[in-house]
């Protein structure tokens, strides 16, 4: 049994007559006999009475078109549901993103164009660490994730937001104070306030000091960038972050203040990326306001690197 034979079907029901239901379901009265015929054949059991001048519901024909029209309207409300998602007039769009963002990119803008131009589509925004996001990024339970890239892997699919590089911040009257070009060696005997290791710098910071074999000694893990430079102005120890964090930490002029030295070359990468899954059928593929919003970044980084 396909759709199409109970099509044939209760238009023959509807019309009590072969060749104006062959008509009205556009296809020549011979096909709409044979196509009648082969649900009979797939019932077990004759659906119609046919006279010369019309066609009647036997009981059983009587009973199957109840069930036949309940199966095609919700077929086309199947239909209906559907091309409303890929028409974005309904749907859910997931969206994680680290805290402390704000520096590199607008997120609320981004969503408020977002909810503009596709208002009946539901967004769902979470918070959660680098490490928790990449993995709700490749299990689907996030849609399109905001965190720093702290490794590569075939699972997401990525798209560049913004690209830093890590620097040092210390306290006023540190010895390493106007000092530049530091090696990362340098820094093992010194006192570090660090972020959670589940955070995406702090991974990134950690993979640098394993791949020099050198260590270091943190005394403070906090999750808040804001927290970490009021530590480390304070004396705590020093720390590395995204240079953005540290020169607007310094353009704000707030008290304690603290100072920044850079690395030695080549610097530590700290990228900032928009992520989906990279699996087949992925959420992009599967979620058409996914693909949407992707296009909604995407243009929006464009206009930044244009401007």
């Amino acid at each position: 049994m396909d759709l199409r034979q109970l099509e044939h079907f209760v238009a023959a029901a509807d019309e009590q007559h072969f060749t104006r239901a062959a008509r009205k379901v556009n296809i020549v009265q011979s096909g709409l006999s044979a196509s009648i015929r082969a649900l009979e054949q797939e019932m077990g059991a004759p659906l119609f009475v046919r006279t010369t001048r019309k066609v009647e519901l036997t009981v059983a024909g009587r009973v199957l078109y109840e069930k036949a029209q309940e199966i095609i309207a919700g077929i086309k409300e199947a239909r209906r549901a559907v091309a409303a998602i890929n028409g974005l007039e309904r749907g859910t769009l997931s969206v994680g993103t680290c805290g402390s963002l704000h520096a590199f990119f607008d997120l609320p803008q981004l969503l408020g164009e977002f909810h503009a131009q596709h208002p009946s589509v539901e967004i769902k925004l979470c918070h959660g660490t680098a490490t928790k996001l990449m993995e709700s990024v490749k299990d689907g339970s996030v849609d399109i994730g905001f965190f720093p890239l702290y490794e590569k892997s075939r699972e997401i699919v990525t798209i560049p937001i913004a690209s830093d590089h890590l620097v040092v911040v210390h306290p006023m009257g540190h010895p390493i104070a106007g000092r530049e070009n530091v090696p990362l060696e340098s820094l093992a005997e010194e006192t570090f306030v660090d972020f959670q290791p589940d955070k995406g710098t702090r991974k990134i910071v950690d993979r640098a000091f394993a791949s020099t074999n050198v260590s270091r000694r943190s005394v403070l893990e906090v999750g808040d960038i804001q927290v970490l430079l009021d530590l480390v102005a304070y004396g705590f120890g020093i720390a590395l972050v995204p240079k953005t964090f540290a020169c607007a930490r310094i353009a704000a002029a707030k008290s304690p203040k603290l100072g920044v030295v850079t690395l030695k070359k080549p610097h530590i990468a700290w990228d900032l990326v928009a992520a989906c899954s990279g699996r087949a059928g992925a959420a992009q593929t599967r979620n058409p306001a996914v693909a949407a919003f992707t296009k909604l970044v995407e243009k929006i980084r464009s206009d930044a690197i244009a401007a």
